[in-house]
């Protein structure tokens, strides 16, 4: 019995590990941050550590992008407890943030001394150009998951016409979007349709390390 209890706190630790290392790998390279992680987020998550599912991270980056906060920093922890509990929230929230923390406190001075400077001015106006590119790259990626039919597409449109045109705060968007979801999965039972047909949920699930022990 002893050893099973010992050969479990392994497993833990040594998944707690790879949640650390993996987001603070991410958190220091992955130039841009906020929404332009998103691609690095679901690459290390979904295709190479298998942890999630594609439906699965589109709905943690749809939650994470609703709540207060840095959708990066929201969407390592809920990636993290989802995983392996609080104590995976936890190490990933601390991957992700600690070593950017720690990064911006060094570029802030850096800055602060050297902001006049032409060259520093160039190198920031293309980084600002970049990151377009990459919020861009990230929107694709999470589109081909969440517009699965003609009503969510009709959706994503009026959301961005509304943001964009009829300058709504982005809280009522939220709104919006979740009364319409709501509608429109009662418009499908009262037409005999399958109200998940077509969407993705996000179900609820033991954390992973309770299976490996």
């Amino acid at each position: 019995m002893e050893w099973k209890e010992r050969e479990a706190m392994n497993h833990k630790l040594k998944l707690l590990t790879s949640i650390f290392m993996t987001f603070l790998k991410m958190g220091p390279l992955t130039f841009g941050g906020g929404y332009a992680l998103i691609p690095a987020i679901e690459k290390e998550v979904v295709d190479k550590k298998g942890w999630l599912r594609n439906e699965e991270i589109a709905d943690v980056f749809a939650v994470s992008g609703s709540v207060p906060g840095a959708v990066a920093v929201n969407s390592a922890t809920f990636i993290g407890y989802r995983i392996a509990g609080i104590p995976g929230a936890i190490a990933a929230l601390l991957g992700i943030f600690l070593p950017t923390f720690c990064l911006m406190l060094l570029l802030t001075v850096f800055y602060v001394q050297l902001k006049d400077n032409p060259k520093v001015e160039a190198a920031f106006t293309a980084i600002r150009a970049t990151v377009v590119a990459l919020i861009a790259y990230a929107a694709i990626k999470i589109g081909r998951t969440a517009i699965v039919d003609f009503a969510t597409g009709a959706l994503a449109a009026i959301a961005s016409l509304l943001l964009y045109l009829g300058h709504l705060h982005p809280l009522l968007v939220i709104v919006f979007g979740a009364t319409a979801g709501v509608a429109l999965v009662k418009i499908r039972e009262h037409g005999g349709r399958t109200p998940t047909a077509g969407t993705s949920k996000l179900q609820e699930k033991e954390p992973i390390y309770d299976y490996m022990i």
